[in-house]
């Protein structure tokens, strides 16, 4: 089985909107063991959608189509779709009263061009819309299988995940087990050095590094005649990267190292304050993403200036002067008054030079003295982050979250890669 991703959209072809539908659908299907052979994208004019429809329908047994389902006159693939299939428009029922408690829901009138959304093709079998007005579509001939589905990212996930995978997984049935690892801390040179021989430790599992601003993930993808089988391969090498690279696995699958954290607040009884110089707030935003955070997370402090350092987290206005705001003891300083005026059991500071001017010698752009405070004991650590701002936020950001992570796992307080260089 075979599968091809077709995105609809100019907005896609002149770099206006960045194609995540394909990432993630190519990501989902690979779990599935559908190979994507093909990505293709195709402007909003109706020739040439009707076109990659013919060819695509032709060379592949799965289809997905997303985009240009929406109710204005560049919308074109409704039409596309039942010119292709030579099928009618008729109105659905539940689609239009799908529409009508949306709207109501929003205090909103239903304009008519919304109405018509629930016009659908009359050969399809509809895939209702939680998310939104414009419903989905699939047509399915001889095991072959052509779904439709709205452009916009959460729909098109909603959809995927309620209607097209339950169809994709019965059908499609094999011995291919995948699932991620994820790291932090460490670049992805030094962990594939870490991980030697992890490539041809199991013939039938492949291995794939895929780094990102923030770390990095392992994907084990293994293959087998029965899924037994393929579980105990997968169960193998996740044990050989346990064993080499644990200090810096902090889950797997799509978790966020905050959920991470949150959980290990949570199991340990403690809570959690924050105070950002050069983040900004990138990490108090990380972690009131997750849900229920209000149970460990107390306050996040933004104190940008070195007036609101003295004034909001008491740090003594000599050491500011003393050792300048980015500095170790200014770090440690931040933490220690956060945590105390929030009564909190940790506390955790960032200060640095997101750039990208303001950079010395001394204290360079990409400079970011991170702290972590409790009870016991406060300490920072100097990273460095490069030029680039807003992933030297991002960056910092993970690193302090690391922070808490590790003094919650009984680690080492920064990776170990960084004190066996300096």
């Amino acid at each position: 089985m075979n599968a091809e991703i077709l995105s609809i959209g100019d907005e896609l072809l002149i770099g206006q909107v960045v194609n995540t539908n394909a990432s993630w659908l190519g990501e989902q299907l690979s779990t599935l063991g559908i190979p994507v052979r093909r990505v293709t994208v195709v402007g909003d004019t109706h020739a040439d959608v009707l076109a990659a429809f013919q060819r695509a329908w032709e060379e592949n047994d799965v289809v997905i189509v997303t985009g240009g389902l929406g109710p204005t006159h560049d919308d074109v693939t409704r039409a596309a779709v039942c010119d292709f299939f030579d099928t009618p428009l008729v109105q659905n029922t539940d689609v239009l009263e799908d529409i009508e408690r949306m709207f109501a829901e929003r205090r909103r009138p239903v304009s008519a061009v919304n109405r018509d959304q629930a016009m659908v093709p009359a050969a399809a079998r509809i895939m209702r819309n939680t998310a939104g007005t414009a419903p989905g579509y699939h047509f399915n001939q001889e095991d072959r299988h052509f779904f439709v589905a709205p452009g916009v990212p959460y729909e098109m996930h909603g959809m995927y995940e309620h209607h097209m995978l339950p169809v994709l997984r019965a059908q499609f049935r094999n011995a291919r087990l995948s699932e991620t690892l994820l790291t932090t801390g460490i670049p992805e040179s030094t962990l594939s050095d870490l991980l030697a021989g992890i490539a041809t430790l199991r013939e039938d599992v492949s291995v794939a590094f895929l780094p990102s601003p923030t770390g990095v993930r392992i994907r084990l993808t293994a293959r087998a005649p029965e899924a037994d089988a393929a579980r105990h391969a997968l169960t193998v090498v996740r044990g050989f990267v346990e064993t080499r690279a644990s200090e810096y696995l902090f889950g797997s699958g799509t978790q966020t190292l905050e959920e991470v954290v949150g959980r290990l607040l949570t199991e340990q009884g403690r809570t959690l304050a924050v105070a950002e110089s050069c983040t900004g707030g990138v990490i108090t935003d990380k972690i009131t993403n997750v849900a229920g955070s209000s149970a460990w997370f107390e306050r996040g402090v933004i104190s940008y200036s070195n007036e609101s350092k003295v004034q909001v987290l008491g740090v003594d206005k000599t050491m500011i002067a003393e050792h300048g705001a980015v500095s170790n003891a200014v770090a440690c300083a931040m933490a220690d008054g956060v945590r105390r005026s929030a009564n909190c059991d940790i506390g955790i500071a960032t200060t640095g030079i997101a750039g990208p001017s303001g950079g010395t010698a001394q204290k360079p752009v990409g400079l970011v003295w991170i702290a972590v405070s409790t009870s016991r004991e406060t300490l920072a650590h100097a990273f460095y982050f490069g030029e680039h701002r807003v992933r030297t936020k991002q960056r910092a950001a993970q690193a302090a979250l690391d922070m808490v992570r590790r003094q919650l796992c009984s680690l080492p307080p920064v990776p170990s890669i960084l004190t066996e260089t300096t």
